[in-house]
């Protein structure tokens, strides 16, 4: 047959079907009693007319799928095909259930090899996402094990065909689509006789499901992010800056922004008024005296606005009395959260004697799971593998740098990660020159949001980007359920494939230094 002469269409299953249906199921199913009654088939389209789908060429019916709800519970283990059935041949539809169960897929031998039966799985798994149920069921036969089954066993077939040294028709097309096998069934369909009455229990999960529960109670899947490019600009009180910060995140709320980002060590210009900047160390402690009340301004504004602030970076002195370099995730519930910079560059290290956190952690808000890198630690993929560990749905990393080569170490460690850690990378720096107050002479930014690299997202996996060394917001909406996707069936899935025999990755535990651990 020639593919010019294909008219295919996919469609759902009428009453009026069921000739041709007879015709397919009889030629096809011939060694276990051939077609389901009409009354039988009838009875499956009245109640569950969306789970029955055909592929037909021109008016011929050449692909078939029959499916039923059924209880996860009951079904996820060990059952009979008679268990489906109840009396006179009436499949057991179950409109409450939360999955779906595969009772039949039959392809025209005169169409195999146009992988209709492929069009029909996917038209299954679309199914399942669009009624949100736990998972596709079924009982596959292994029709070939009649052949094998002198010299291996049951299990030792499957494995086999799993690792495709045996070709088995039904066992190895439901594996290639994503199916695995949960356990072995006995008896399953006793006049079987080619699978000796064996089936596969298998499972396909659907890695979007959301349990019922209050909307309110729900957590949103598709979240915008506003990040601000801040001008460092000579600021004459306190007051200025906060006035700044205010009129971005008010701005950035008014666009219904899920989270608003700001630089790293956004508010530095304040050491302009300090008259004696001769001593970096005393600017910078000079700075930390604002922190406190950034933070709790900031927090206040999280709520006013009811906008989630990753609040760039500021200068923090610790119960040790020693200088951190912290971000600070305030929530717009009033909670507020800190990151502390852990790598700390050779010029923090030596102007300012900075130093570096012990604490690294994924914090759980209403809009994903989020991490904070600040400038530097992003180019040391441990630490957001370790985050990626916990679940991390996008990583912050405020950021500032003075010349182009700088920054481009930046943001390209932070494509790598979003690569790396099939995860959203946000990254949000400053720009201006401000030569009248030490240790800002040159800023050089393009803040930009990356993404994963697969076909659900960007060509180029760049999601937004600002102008560069322009000040200005940038708002980028992120579907986390893409990466729920990405990371099960994108076309490389770099967090499942991890070679975790060869090596493991662990985050040491620092609390006894801050006398938080318990024994």
């Amino acid at each position: 047959m020639s593919v010019e002469d294909l008219h295919l269409n996919l469609r759902n299953l009428q009453e009026s079907d069921y000739p041709q249906l007879k015709r397919l199921m009889d030629g096809i199913y011939d060694d276990i009693g051939g077609a389901w009654p009409e009354h039988t088939i009838n009875r499956l389209v009245a109640e569950f007319p969306d789970g029955q789908i055909v592929i037909e060429d021109g008016e011929m019916l050449v692909g078939v799928a029959l499916t039923a709800l059924v209880d996860y519970d009951a079904f996820s283990n060990p059952h009979k095909y008679d268990d489906l059935i109840g009396q006179r041949e009436v499949i057991l539809n179950n409109p409450e259930g939360d999955a779906l169960y595969g009772l039949d897929v039959l392809i025209d031998p005169n169409y195999r090899g146009y992988r209709l039966g492929r069009r029909l799985y996917e038209a299954r798994k679309e199914l399942c996402r669009s009624m949100n149920l736990r998972s596709i069921l079924a009982g596959g036969r292994i029709p070939q094990y009649h052949e094998y089954a002198a010299e291996l066993s049951a299990t030792d077939y499957i494995d086999k065909v799993e690792r495709r040294e045996i070709y088995d028709p039904i066992l190895s097309f439901q594996l290639a689509n994503g199916f695995l096998v949960k356990r072995l069934m006995r008896q399953y369909l006793p006049e079987d006789e080619s699978s000796q009455g064996y089936a596969t229990l298998l499972e396909w999960n659907n890695i979007l499901f959301e349990p019922v529960e209050r909307v309110l109670e729900s957590r949103k899947t598709m979240i915008r992010v506003g990040a601000v490019q801040w001008q460092m600009r000579k600021f004459d009180c306190v007051e200025s800056v906060l006035q700044q910060v205010e009129y971005y995140v008010d701005a950035l709320s008014d666009y219904q922004s899920d989270f608003a980002v700001f630089p790293e060590l956004f508010n530095t210009p304040l050491i302009g008024l300090l008259e004696d900047q001769s001593d970096p160390v005393r600017c910078i402690r000079f700075l930390a005296g604002f922190t406190e009340r950034f933070k709790q301004e900031i927090s206040r504004m999280a709520v006013a606005y009811n906008i989630n602030i990753v609040a760039g970076s500021m200068v923090e002195v610790g119960d040790d009395n020693e200088l951190y370099n912290v971000t600070y995730l305030c929530h717009r519930d009033g909670e507020i959260d800190r990151q502390a910079k852990l790598h700390i560059t050779p010029q923090e290290r030596r102007d300012w004697i900075i130093k570096g956190g012990d604490e690294l952690a994924v914090f759980e808000t209403d809009a994903g799971r989020i991490g904070m890198l600040i400038c530097y630690d992003v180019e040391f993929p441990e630490l957001s593998r370790l985050l990626a560990d916990q679940d991390m749905d996008i990583l912050m990393v405020p950021f500032w740098t003075d010349t182009k080569n700088s920054y481009l170490r930046v943001r390209h460690c932070a494509q790598a990660r979003a690569i790396e850690n099939e995860c959203y990378v946000v990254v949000c720096g400053s720009v201006g020159n401000l030569p009248s107050i030490e240790s800002l002479d040159i800023q050089y930014s393009q803040s930009a949001v990356f993404s994963p690299s697969d076909f659900s997202f960007p060509h180029d996996a760049v999601m937004a980007e600002t102008t560069p060394n322009t000040e200005m917001i940038m708002f980028s909406d992120l579907d986390l359920e893409r990466l729920k996707v990405v990371r099960s069936e994108g076309s490389v899935t770099n967090l499942k494939d991890r070679r975790k025999d060869l090596f493991d990755l662990r985050l040491r535990d620092w609390s006894w230094k801050s006398g938080s651990r318990q024994d």
